[in-house]
């Protein structure tokens, strides 16, 4: 089980990592909010031809969770998304990533104060590792560089970001018992009805961009990887190993983030990259070998 949920939670990174990029492709392709309706539109339409049996056969737990169902969209799929996109506006990419890294640390406290889940001394140790492994990243091998950055409106947006994130993947602790295509299917839904005021927004600003050829491939990356794959994937890793082991794994994002880049927009591939990388998931081992047996 511990050797599935680690592989599904490193796909997970990735396809997420992947996000990051195709982020970067998407601008003057696709708008931020147009990208984030069309894709649950798309994922929406991949559910309803694949899982409609299944969903069929769990309606019943549907209809008695819809609430709660349709929140976890709202929240973990839309809200967070909307505040990164938001957060990049005023702030920059570095400050992000960085910020992004404090989710896991996050995760330890919500279930710390909420069920009194304690972190062994290896977890915190192997956080910490993770976490220098994504400031080299940040930095681009000068941590000293890191001294320089301001605070400002948008990292306050990302620090709501994070918490929100925190939050849903605790949250999933009360998950209902059902099918992980039932399960998938009804977030889904809440995540498109909630992305729709924020693209009459973009739109009612005048900054929404309809998709070109190369935006309609981006929004069809993000409807079955980012959006579809990964919380599926990241939902049945926190399911069988817990919130905080999996929680860790959010911090190879930004390194998966960069290799990708790498492969596919051309950016240089440094010492640094490898070592941010081995710094990440020897992290990840660190905590996992320490954590507490019970």
């Amino acid at each position: 089980m511990n050797s599935r949920a680690y592989f599904y939670l490193c796909v997970t990174a990735l396809f997420w990592g992947g996000n990051s990029v195709a982020g970067k492709m998407a601008v003057g392709h696709v708008s931020p909010m147009m990208l984030t309706t069309l894709r649950w539109v798309f994922a929406l339409v991949i559910i309803l031809v694949a899982m409609t049996p299944q969903i069929r056969r769990d309606w019943q737990k549907i209809k008695q969770h819809w609430l709660q169902l349709l929140a976890y969209g709202v929240i973990g799929f839309t809200t967070f998304n909307a505040l990164l996109y938001s957060a990049l506006k005023y702030t920059s990419a570095i400050n992000a990533v960085i910020l992004q890294a404090g989710i896991p640390m996050l995760i330890f406290l919500f279930n710390f104060m909420l069920f009194r889940t304690r972190a062994s001394i290896a977890q915190v140790i192997g956080f910490t590792v993770t976490l220098i492994g994504v400031l080299i990243t940040a930095a681009h091998g000068e941590i000293a560089s890191l001294m320089q950055l301001e605070f400002n409106f948008g990292d306050a947006l990302m620090i709501a970001a994070c918490i929100v994130y925190a939050a849903y993947t605790v949250a999933l602790r009360w998950k209902p018992a059902m099918h992980w295509q039932s399960f998938i299917a009804a977030p889904a839904f809440g995540a498109l009805i909630s992305a729709i005021p924020l693209l009459f927004w973009e739109i009612g600003n005048g900054t929404a961009i309809f998709p070109d050829m190369t935006g309609w491939i981006i929004v069809l990356y993000a409807a079955i990887f980012p959006s579809l794959m990964s919380q599926v994937l990241y939902v049945r890793g926190v399911e069988m190993i817990g919130a905080n082991r999996a929680g860790l794994f959010i911090n190879a994002i930004p390194v998966f983030g960069t290799l990708l880049s790498v492969m596919l927009i051309g950016e240089t591939f440094h010492t640094f990259h490898l070592i941010a990388l081995l710094l990440v998931l020897g992290g990840i081992a660190i905590a996992e070998k320490g954590r507490p047996k019970h």
